[in-house]
């Protein structure tokens, strides 16, 4: 299926991230919609931004459709004040293992302290290479969706993990 975007997600032990890290990018999303595992997101990155539409996972979290298009700068501007309360501020380092590139993202807000990389698939069977870095695997588990933390950040639940 085109657009079918397949990635599992770890949390990060340390820091050792940011000095693998090939590039990294301050980030800043809002949720014009989310409900039912289903969002509409837009994001700026750098000096780029875009529109997201996300459809609900599969039962195993790591699998499902995605549509994204780069919109202007001001076109992002203006969406971002439809957007729903709590926006996810972030930045994302880039980090090569093997012949994958891990997404680590380190939180800020009332979701500072939360670190987590993201591998990008082909298929949900595919092996990959994992940094020293990776922690616990948190594929399909809600709690750490973007759209999740924006409602229920990770300061408030972090303790009980």
């Amino acid at each position: 299926m085109d657009g079918l975007e397949i990635e599992r997600k770890f949390l990060v032990v340390g820091d050792d991230y940011k000095q693998m890290a090939y590039a990294h990018s301050r980030i800043k999303q809002g949720y014009i919609c989310c409900n039912g595992g289903r969002s509409v997101r837009v994001r700026l990155r750098g000096d780029k931004a875009y529109l997201t539409i996300k459809g609900a996972s599969n039962s195993k979290g790591m699998s499902r459709y995605e549509f994204e298009k780069e919109i202007t700068v001001d076109e992002a501007a203006h969406l971002f004040r439809l957007c729903e309360p709590g926006i996810i501020d972030k930045t994302r380092y880039l980090v090569k293992s093997g012949s994958h590139v891990f997404e680590v993202d380190e939180f800020y807000g009332d979701n500072q302290g939360l670190v987590m990389a993201e591998v990008e698939l082909h298929d949900e069977e595919e092996p990959f290479e994992k940094p020293h870095f990776i922690g616990k695997e948190v594929t399909g588990d809600r709690r750490y969706y973007n759209g999740h933390l924006r409602l229920s950040p990770y300061c408030r639940w972090a303790d009980a993990e």
